[in-house]
């Protein structure tokens, strides 16, 4: 199989091996290319890297160092998308993160999981699920999201939380495993509206 039947393969759900030539050169290429980001002197040019790395994203991101990814082109983001430093998305399946989007320092996105069983773990097995996350949410800073979760629009996950299971939208959770505290309401309003220094 080339790549493109491998990841069309993948996105089935069904067991594949993680140790397949093929997806071994593409992470290599994935990260020469986040290495050249890594590097870019300015967040524009990390963004326009970026953007030639995933597969889809709106205009200007703004990447931090060092973001790592597993392939790449099953990442697609919307618009006003950033990445604090030291995100990971392992994409084995695809990513799919909405406009306004906020990723705290050390955020993961993890689609893809070893087999359960041993032997098959030690033969390279894996399955990789799709990760969502809805328009104008904010992970805090050391957030894991495991694969298969979706997170709807507005939502706050809070620092350090492991995410095994959707969360729905305009609420505030966190916790191992992540779970739903409280909606958010018209009372977190601040009435902050843009920046004003004088």
């Amino acid at each position: 199989m080339n790549l493109d039947e491998k990841f069309a393969y993948m996105a089935t759900g069904k067991p594949y091996d993680d140790s397949d030539p093929v997806l071994v050169a593409a992470r290599d290429q994935s990260t020469t290319k986040t290495n050249a980001l890594n590097a870019a002197p300015t967040m524009a040019d990390r963004g326009r890297l970026f953007q030639a790395l995933v597969g889809s994203a709106g205009s200007q991101p703004q990447v931090e160092p060092h973001f790592r990814c597993e392939f790449g082109r099953n990442i697609h983001v919307g618009e006003n998308f950033y990445a604090n430093y030291d995100c990971v998305m392992l994409d084995g399946a695809r990513i799919t993160i909405g406009d306004h989007v906020l990723l705290g320092p050390k955020v993961g996105l993890y689609t893809s999981n070893h087999l359960f069983d041993a032997t098959e773990r030690q033969l390279g097995g894996c399955i990789a699920k799709p990760i969502t996350i809805g328009n104008r949410c904010w992970l805090a800073a050391n957030v894991s999201v495991c694969p298969g979760v979706t997170i709807g629009d507005n939502t706050i996950i809070g620092a350090g939380s492991v995410v095994t299971h959707d969360i729905p939208a305009n609420v505030i959770a966190a916790g191992n495993p992540c779970q739903v505290l409280r909606p958010i309401t018209a009372a977190d309003k601040t009435g902050f509206v843009g920046h004003d220094f004088t």
